[in-house]
């Protein structure tokens, strides 16, 4: 194995982020390809479930692919207004469950708020999110051995997740190089 190759249990940066508060970022990877994903997952589910991609569910998803920021709905709200959209916030939120329920977008519980999903997850994958206190960045990580302990410490309880994910506050590496 080489030593740039990850360890089987070596935590995995699914995407980097923290484009809107004034960090430059674009060497972290292609903002536009991450947008462009995003859309693009966005539109093959719809396609090939059959369901209906309205102007404001593609809309939504771009709000949310482009901050790479958990966003409030009503953080998107201001966001489409901007671009001359006046949205009421229910149909923002009706977008928001159709996206975290098709696995297209994530809810980070701990600021009401919203974040693109980078990635397919297994059902049994965690779903790990950094998220900095100071810029409010969150990457999306994974991690093999965060979920098989977690998958082993709930059979031993007797219990059945429904959700399996963990959400880690605290600095990142920008904000603490700043700091």
């Amino acid at each position: 194995m080489s030593a740039d190759a990850p360890q089987a249990d070596a935590p995995v940066v699914a995407s980097a982020t923290g484009h809107d508060h004034g960090h430059d970022h674009a060497h972290d990877h292609d903002h536009g390809q991450c947008v462009s994903g995003a859309l693009a997952r966005v539109e093959k589910l719809c396609a090939d479930k059959g369901l209906r991609l309205t102007p404001l569910r593609r809309s939504v998803m771009q709000a949310l692919a482009e901050s790479h920021v958990p966003l409030g709905a009503y953080d998107i709200v201001e966001r489409l207004a901007a671009q001359g959209d006046r949205t009421p916030a229910m149909s923002v939120y009706r977008v928001l469950d159709f996206l975290v329920s098709e696995g297209l977008a994530h809810r980070i519980e701990s600021r009401n708020a919203f974040l693109a999903c980078g990635h397919v997850h297994d059902a049994g994958d965690v779903v790990v999110f950094l998220i900095c206190e100071t810029c409010g960045a969150t990457q999306e990580v994974a991690s093999h051995a965060i979920g098989r302990d977690l998958a082993w410490a709930a059979r031993s309880a007797g219990f059945e997740p429904r959700q399996r994910v963990l959400e880690v506050a605290g600095a990142c590496a920008r904000c603490r190089a700043q700091g």
